[in-house]
């Protein structure tokens, strides 16, 4: 790894390090939550850019072989303390998924929630065995109430996270954007659930 990607690393590790110290109990994302009864009943799960690993512990909990990755030393400090007290079968890792994406054909179960890099997403299909299933979500355009990132870049443009995953067999989506009563329902975000079949 060059100077320059050392350097930037360690700042985004401390950006987030920075958020992470001030944040509350670790929460699971609605796509998980929402859609547990899909997970299979055992395999290897992977919480991708974990952040305090809210998604990584519900996976545990539910009986799969969990590893959780992020970028902040923080996170997998806190996150491996509470998988360690838990008795869970989780083990979490500092690591930049986006020089070392999971490997394919590695997990039957893989969770994004909140972080978009649109340049990962082969590599993620990639890694999900036959019958694997992709929890993503992320936030959107449409922004119905105050919220979310303000950079483009981190945010989905309408049915994007359709497109992005299209190789794979659609199960679960959900994008409301702005339309109707903005005071209900589930907006500013997207999620989708999509399995690899053969």
């Amino acid at each position: 790894m060059s100077t320059t990607n050392t350097t930037q690393n360690g700042q985004l590790a401390n950006k987030w390090d920075a958020r992470y110290r001030e944040a509350g109990a670790a929460m699971a994302s609605e796509v998980l939550t929402e859609n547990r009864h899909l997970l299979p009943a055992s395999g290897e799960a992977l919480d991708l850019a974990c952040g305090l690993g809210g998604n990584a512990l519900l996976l545990a909990q539910a009986g799969l072989r969990t590893r959780a990755w992020d970028i902040s030393p923080l996170a997998i400090e806190r996150l491996n303390a509470a998988a360690s007290v838990a008795e869970l079968p989780l083990s979490a890792e500092v690591r930049d998924v986006l020089a070392a994406p999971p490997s394919a054909l590695s997990f039957d179960v893989i969770v994004v929630s909140r972080f978009l890099e649109r340049d990962l997403c082969p590599a993620l299909m990639a890694a999900l065995r036959p019958g694997g299933l992709l929890f993503y979500q992320a936030f959107t355009r449409d922004k119905a109430v105050p919220g979310g990132p303000a950079n483009p870049d981190f945010l989905l443009a309408e049915n994007e996270l359709l497109r992005l995953f299209d190789g794979l067999h659609l199960r679960v989506y959900r994008e409301e954007g702005s339309i109707g009563n903005v005071q209900h329902g589930f907006r500013n975000e997207a999620l989708l659930v999509a399995q690899k079949v053969d």
